[in-house]
């Protein structure tokens, strides 16, 4: 496994006491994955990462009265009339949400991207045919869609939300600062201003009080809503602590 092309996991510095190191291959990176440390020698690096399946995972916080803010991967494939094809990423995230759920957390916020919009609104690409799939996977539970991902009007929905809701963000990526530059038409690259991702950031981090990643799929990319939340209590969800101890077993 060492000799093959894998980056990994840049995004889990979302989940604490990790130091970064690198295996000596080049094409491994091994990044923040809780009580897990990498060293250069190579049978070191497969012996600490055994240790993934030791990371603090969602079971291991108290959410009962929290605002939890969760990191999913719903970047799911929409047809022409905006119908979900394959709910695979959204049942995924069930999980996760069900137990915070019913371990009494105030409120259930989700966050995600879809597709590729390049840092501004696409309607093309908007997270609100989502909502009525979770709904059903949720059996039946109301969902509230926020028409943005952070700012005044989202904090006012994630505060007035009642005991036991689920909000659901707009998608990440209709702000440059989620991931960190864009291209315009002609394929130029643009960056975004450091201080406005920073200020995003923060906007993001305002939403809750426990910050859960359950993002396998984006675990590569070092984005704001995976590396840049900055909450007292960050932990995997169930579907990224299931793919980790995978991991963990085939090194």
């Amino acid at each position: 496994l060492l000799g093959l092309p894998i980056t990994f996991v840049t995004s889990l510095t979302s989940i604490p006491n990790i130091h970064r190191r690198t295996c000596s291959s080049p094409r491994i990176n091994l990044i923040s994955i809780p009580s897990f440390q990498v060293s250069q020698n190579k049978n070191s690096c497969r012996q600490s990462a055994m240790s993934l399946s030791n990371k603090l995972s969602i079971t291991d916080v108290d959410v009962k009265g929290k605002r939890v803010l969760i990191r999913v991967d719903f970047n799911v494939p929409l047809d022409d009339n905006k119908n979900i094809t394959n709910n695979q990423r959204i049942a995924g995230a069930v999980p996760t949400i069900k137990h915070a759920l019913d371990n009494g957390a105030k409120t259930v916020i989700l966050m995600s991207h879809l597709g590729r919009p390049n840092g501004s609104p696409n309607p093309k690409y908007s997270l609100k045919p989502v909502v009525s799939e979770l709904e059903k996977l949720l059996g039946g539970k109301k969902v509230t869609f926020a028409p943005d991902c952070v700012g005044p009007e989202v904090e006012e929905i994630v505060n007035k939300a009642g005991e036991g809701d689920v909000v659901l963000l707009e998608n990440l990526r209709f702000h440059i600062e989620e991931e960190g530059s864009a291209k315009d038409k002609e394929g130029n690259k643009t960056k975004a201003d450091k201080a406005k991702v920073e200020e995003f950031r923060k906007g993001l981090t305002k939403l809750g009080d426990i910050y859960i990643n359950d993002a396998f799929g984006t675990a590569h990319r070092a984005h704001s809503s995976m590396v840049g939340v900055d909450l007292p209590q960050k932990a995997a969800g169930f579907l990224m602590k299931k793919e980790l101890d995978y991991f963990a077993q085939a090194l």
